[in-house]
């Protein structure tokens, strides 16, 4: 038993092996800087603009969300399409998986998924069992897509196995849904953390890395979102496959949007600007975009 459980631990790190994972936060903070200062300007325009309007996933994740209130939230969804008929929609509408079954029966326009945090948001901190349960249920009452967090603890003791078998579990229960697995960046410090972490997620089946949970200090940074992107490049040249990058937390100008959007084009290219391989989280911002790009103060949402 002792051997098997050093083979999978040896497996892990020897994956980590393969990546460029020795970094330095001050070398990060440069380029980021560098990006934000030189290249973001050009990206200020409307079409960019309407672009991530498009990539947002409109959360409503509140200690008061009721069913009324999810209700009224996915109305306005609705009401978008022929209010704004030539805009694209926001790409996904999330909430807490209990109001999965809301969302579905009221949403009645196209192309917006239904995306549910499940697996114990936004601690993590929850039986195996229960987070499994809970991803189910919140696929079975209508969710195409589930957002969840990293075991942080685990991952932060060198617990590997654990960490990445429960997210091998959760894409088992997933099946063709996309999965989203939130890091936590701001708990995990260093920038050699997150590139680890964010190996560990695509190792393990993560469709999508996503920052934060926005419920912890510091949420998503451009920091965080350039070693992510850094990953994505490197596990997709090593592996073929594409993983999508979402930013969440604290996202609450255009500004900051525009940072992450640089990100992406700069480090992952054109093909990754498309909404299946780029989502914004976020409450605020809608009403932010919506504003410069109809070019008064609307509040929409």
């Amino acid at each position: 038993m002792m051997e098997e459980h050093k083979h999978q631990e040896d497996k892990y790190t020897s994956t980590l092996t393969k990546y460029h994972t020795n970094l330095h936060d001050a070398d990060i903070e440069a380029r980021v800087n560098e990006l934000a200062e030189h290249k973001a300007p050009e990206n200020n325009t409307l079409e960019v603009k309407k672009f991530l309007f498009n990539c947002i996933d409109l959360t409503s994740l509140s200690t008061s969300d009721s069913d009324e209130s999810i209700m009224r939230f996915t109305e306005k969804v609705n009401q978008f399409d022929d209010a704004y008929p030539d805009l694209q929609n926001v790409a996904a509408i999330c909430v807490y998986p209990n109001f999965a079954a809301m969302v579905k029966n009221t949403l009645e326009v196209d192309g917006v998924n239904i995306a549910c945090v499940s697996g114990g948001f936004p601690s993590s901190q929850t039986f195996a069992e229960v987070k499994m349960a809970e991803t189910a249920l919140a696929l079975a009452d209508g969710a195409d897509e589930i957002d969840i967090v990293i075991s942080v603890g685990k991952f932060l003791s060198g617990d590997y196995e654990t960490l990445c078998d429960e997210i091998e579990e959760l894409k088992e229960v997933c099946k063709e849904h996309h999965l989203k697995v939130i890091l936590e960046t701001g708990a995990l410090k260093t920038a050699a953390n997150i590139k680890k972490a964010s190996i560990l997620a695509m190792y393990s089946g993560a469709d999508f890395i996503k920052t934060s949970t926005g419920k912890q200090e510091p949420a998503a940074t451009p920091q965080a979102a350039y070693v992510m992107c850094e990953a994505i490049k490197e596990y997709y040249e090593k592996t073929g496959r594409k993983v999508g990058f979402k930013p969440a937390g604290g996202i609450s100008t255009v500004a900051d949007a525009l940072v992450y959007y640089t990100i992406v084009k700069e480090v992952l290219g054109e093909e990754w600007l498309t909404n299946e391989l780029f989502r914004i989280g976020t409450s605020r911002l809608a009403n932010l975009l919506l504003s410069e790009i109809v070019g008064e103060e609307t509040k929409f949402f």
